[in-house]
This record gives C-alpha cells, sequence and structure tokens, in this order.
C-alpha cells in the first residue's frame, strides 16, 4: 500500500504545470463567518478572521477531478507504461469526466463504461470529449465488472475515481496553490467523498503545517467512520450530496492522513449544505454542487445543529461545525460545479 508523501505531491505540480487552470480565491467579507468564543486569557486585539473561498468548480470539466486525470496519464507516459489501449475508468460522474478530458487533452484513448440508465447528458459530455462510452446494465456494479474486463482483455489501464496515489497526488495540488497565494494560511476547509481530493490536500497541508478540516454530511461519513474504527469501513449513503460525495468506504490514504495531529472531522445535516448551496447562489451567484456547499455549511451551521442521539460515537476530533479563532486565516475548497442549477432559481 503507498503512503501518499508531500514529494508526491510536488512531483505532480511539476507534471500538470500548465495542463490544468490555477485555482482563483476570493475573500469573503469581513464578519461574514462568526469565530469561536474567545479564550477569556487571550490578551490579543479582537479581529475577524480571514476567509477565502478556493473557486476550484471553475477548473476544467467543473471539478478538481481533472487535477489527478491529467496527474495519472502524465506520470504513466512519463514512465512508458500508457498502452496502446488507453485508459477506462467506470464512472458518469466528475471522474468520468476528468478522466475522459485529460484523455482528449492527451491524445490518449479513453473507454468510459456507464449503467444503461446514466443520464443523456452525462453521455453526450463525455462523447464530446471524445471518449469511447459504453453502456453496461442498468447497475454501476454491472459497468465496473464489463470496465474490469475490457482492462484485462484489452491492455488499457484502469483508472480510479479517488483511491490511487496519482489521483490523489495530483488533487494535492490544489493546496500547493491555495498556500502559494496565502503562505500564512491557519486552516483549508474541504469535503471529503472517498477521501482523494482530502488525502492530497490533507498531506500537503500537513507539510505546510496547516489544519485541514474534513467535511462530511451525517449520513455520508466514509472517513469519519474510518477514524473512528480505526480502519475503513462500509457506511450507510443517504445524503443530498451522496452524488458526488457518496462513497460507501474512504480509501486507506485518507485515513492515515487524517490520522495527522492537524485534522480535524466535522459532519453537517444536508439542510445546512442545501442552505449553504443557497447562500453562495443568493450572495454571490455561485453555482456549485451539494457537495462542494458541504465545505462552506461547516462554517455556518450552528454549533449544536445536530442532536447527540443521532451522533451515538463519534472520534473526540468529531464536531458539528467548525468555528475559526481570533484572526484565523481560512480557506474553504468549493470543489466542483457540476449540478442541476434549476434548483437554484426558485421563484
Amino acid at each position: 500500500m503507498h503512503q501518499l508523501t508531500y514529494g508526491d505531491i510536488k512531483a505532480a505540480a511539476d507534471r500538470i504545470a500548465g495542463r490544468t487552470r490555477p485555482v482563483t480565491l476570493t475573500p469573503l467579507d469581513a464578519g461574514a463567518i462568526r469565530t469561536a468564543a474567545r479564550d477569556p486569557l487571550d490578551d490579543r486585539p479582537e479581529q475577524p478572521c480571514e476567509v477565502w473561498l478556493a473557486q476550484e468548480f471553475m477548473q476544467h470539466t467543473g471539478s478538481f477531478k481533472a487535477r489527478g486525470a491529467q496527474n495519472f496519464i502524465q506520470a504513466h507516459r512519463e514512465a512508458g507504461t500508457l498502452p496502446d489501449a488507453g485508459i477506462t475508468i467506470a464512472s458518469g460522474g466528475n471522474a468520468g469526466l476528468a478522466c475522459a478530458w485529460a484523455a482528449q487533452q492527451q491524445g490518449v484513448r479513453a473507454t468510459v463504461f456507464l449503467p444503461s440508465t446514466a443520464p443523456q447528458v452525462k453521455v453526450a459530455k463525455l462523447r464530446n470529449y471524445g471518449a469511447d462510452v459504453r453502456l453496461v446494465g442498468t447497475e454501476y456494479a454491472e459497468a465496473l465488472a464489463a470496465c474490469e474486463e475490457f482492462a484485462a482483455d484489452s491492455g488499457a489501464l484502469a483508472s480510479h475515481a479517488y483511491d490511487h496515489p496519482l489521483i490523489a497526488a495530483g488533487a494535492g495540488t490544489l493546496l500547493e496553490e491555495i498556500h502559494q497565494q496565502i503562505p500564512d494560511l491557519d486552516t483549508v476547509v474541504l469535503a471529503v467523498g472517498g477521501g482523494g481530493l482530502f488525502a492530497g490536500v490533507a498531506t500537503a497541508a500537513q507539510h505546510h503545517g496547516i489544519r485541514t478540516v474534513a467535511v462530511e454530511p451525517t449520513n455520508c461519513r466514509a472517513l469519519n467512520a474510518a477514524i473512528e474504527a480505526g480502519h475503513p469501513v462500509d457506511v450507510r449513503v443517504d445524503s443530498i450530496a451522496a452524488d458526488s460525495l457518496g462513497a460507501r468506504r474512504t480509501s486507506h490514504m485518507a485515513l492515515t492522513a487524517a490520522q495527522h495531529d492537524r485534522v480535524h472531522s466535522v459532519l453537517v445535516p444536508d439542510t445546512e449544505i442545501v442552505h449553504a448551496r443557497q447562500a453562495l447562489w443568493d450572495h454571490r451567484r455561485i453555482a456549485v454542487e451539494h457537495g462542494a456547499a458541504a465545505a462552506l455549511a461547516a462554517l455556518l451551521t450552528p454549533d449544536q445543529h445536530v442532536p447527540d442521539r443521532d451522533l451515538p460515537t463519534r472520534p473526540s476530533t468529531t464536531s458539528r461545525s467548525y468555528r475559526p479563532t481570533n484572526g484565523e486565516k481560512v480557506c474553504v475548497v468549493l470543489c466542483g460545479a457540476n449540478t442541476d442549477t434549476h434548483t437554484l432559481m426558485q421563484p
């Protein structure tokens, strides 16, 4: 099992330089985010926290996944392990889109497997990126099995949505760009699904002495459950953000990154995810996925919003929100924009 290192992320940054869009940071208005109650012994002048939004939803294909996909293909090209049959993946989500896009950019064949029930809009997007789209069965598991069989028969290189060191390292380049723009950053806040983005960002953040706040929906908590159990476990997936954060089990890489002392786990309810997503639209005209809005929800959720009875056992690092301290510098990652914008424009 490969343990992700900061060196992996630096290598990824060199590989994808000029191939992805640099992240844009924008500050929130002073006082927009409530800070934690002050320590009575803290004699520093009172000042609001500083919060930036990392607008990674403007990345190619609409999500951070483009970084990992580029790193995956480029690393195999450099190593001479990129087969003539190209790459293959079973995913109709952001990972599939990123894989097809990166392959098109580098002149590599991409074969993407989807269940026949996949929305036509996703199929059309994948084909626009030049992918050979194959519809198999009615469930994702059937498409995945067909993808694995295709890889074995054709020699195509199988990619993964998140559980691969090259994918995670590529995602971690996002934190490198944020750190370059805010060198004295204290905390990065991001949503967690399978754990690829988290593993990369948390590994880079640990190197720079930056705290990582890992945010998951209350009923979609693969990483939080792994922290609690001490190893990856299957969890129930039931959240409005399940389309992007709905992994049943986190990766070993993500759990290893979560066991650092600068990682803080937060669980937020769906109601607050919806509120955060709507607030971004109402006040900034920013349209993001529910999964991306989960990160901001951690800063907006009332401290005791989720009753204790709904959280039977949690590790000591878990909370229901994240409150920055006096003068703390925080960056919230808005990781994806592939969403139905009609739900944001209700009268």
